[in-house]
């Protein structure tokens, strides 16, 4: 059995990070509403401007149940923002894949989200490799 780690550094830190991770979805949510998105509709369209993928691997990335996702996609395709197409590796595959002018909002509403952008402009280009590293070895993947 792992023991829970109670020392105030540990708390701390998990302190910071909650933090963090509140100040980014504040964020998030306001950028999103500026063009009229919901945080969630604004995270799956930047997970698709990245690359088109089926609503499974969406709800995977996103933990999330994909019958939400489907409702998500839903109203970004009647927006005009994404669009559902066959997979070219298994056509009985849908992928919801970002339409021109979705990928337009999604570059857009990621240049206004500054939160961590500006701090982390500050850290030396050292500082901000070892607080990746950090970060992927506390999500498991740690380094080759």
């Amino acid at each position: 059995m792992a023991t829970t780690r109670r020392d105030p550094l540990t708390l701390e830190v998990v302190e910071l990070i909650g933090t963090v991770v509140a100040r980014y979805y504040e964020e998030y949510e306001h950028a999103a509403a500026q063009y009229s998105l919901t945080g969630a509709q604004a995270r799956v369209l930047g997970l698709l401007s990245l690359e088109p993928m089926p609503m499974r691997r969406i709800a995977q990335k996103l933990k999330c149940e994909p019958s939400n996702v489907t409702g998500i996609v839903d109203r970004l395709e009647a927006r005009d923002l994404v669009e559902r197409r066959p997979d070219p590796a298994d056509r009985r595959v849908k992928l919801a894949a970002p339409t021109p002018q979705g990928l337009e909002t999604a570059a857009r509403l990621r240049d206004s989200l500054n939160f961590a952008r500006e701090p982390l402009a500050s850290l030396s280009e050292d500082e901000r490799r070892v607080l990746r590293d950090l970060l992927k070895r506390m999500l498991g993947e740690g380094l080759a």
